[in-house]
């Protein structure tokens, strides 16, 4: 790794720390909750979608969000990409407590993406299941999470709008408001 990609990478997870931190603040997350991510690496290196997978950055990116998923207790689903149906990896005890049906693909590099294999390689038991439907989400590079978000999503505004050169959208889930005009809400 040349010497400019490794300050770059350097940047890159100082800013995710920054990131992370506000997300985690804003999202407020109970226990055992969902947080999908998906991420496009070779956006974050300012490459076009798919065309520059990177483990590198994934090994940057990975580490800081698993440590806060498990201060948490919280679930992580990894978003893969179109070349596997947007496939997620969770850990088997997320098929458990909420029922997934597994599915069986494996995330490689181009097919899946770099978040993907590095979930596969990290959780302790690695499944991967074809939907769900998360509490938070968090997009780099215009993956579209949206399809396993609950379906009342909040945007979260952060300062930062992009992690290196992707842009970077947050959100978190709220339950529906249902009724009609008498009907009253705690938010």
């Amino acid at each position: 790794m040349d010497r400019m990609f490794a300050d770059r990478l350097t940047e890159i997870a100082k800013v995710w720390d920054e990131v992370l931190d506000a997300f985690f603040l804003k999202a407020n997350f109970r226990m055992r909750q969902i947080l999908v991510v998906g991420c496009s690496t070779s956006e974050v290196i300012g490459q076009q979608i798919g065309q520059g997978s990177s483990l590198e950055v994934a090994e940057v990116l990975f580490p800081p969000l698993l440590e806060r998923i498990h201060q948490r207790g919280i679930f992580l689903a990894v978003q893969g990409c179109e070349h596997i149906n947007r496939a997620l990896v969770v850990e088997e005890a997320c098929v458990e407590h909420y029922g997934l049906e597994e599915v069986t693909v494996l995330p490689a590099l181009h097919a899946g993406g770099a978040m993907t294999v590095q979930a596969w390689k990290t959780f302790s038991t690695p499944v991967m299941v074809e939907k769900i439907q998360a509490h938070a989400g968090i997009d780099i590079g215009d993956t579209f999470i949206g399809m396993h978000l609950r379906p009342v999503a909040i945007p979260i505004r952060l300062h930062v709008k992009e992690l290196g050169a992707a842009h970077l959208t947050l959100a978190y889930t709220r339950p529906r408001l249902i009724g009609g005009p008498r009907a009253e809400y705690t938010l």
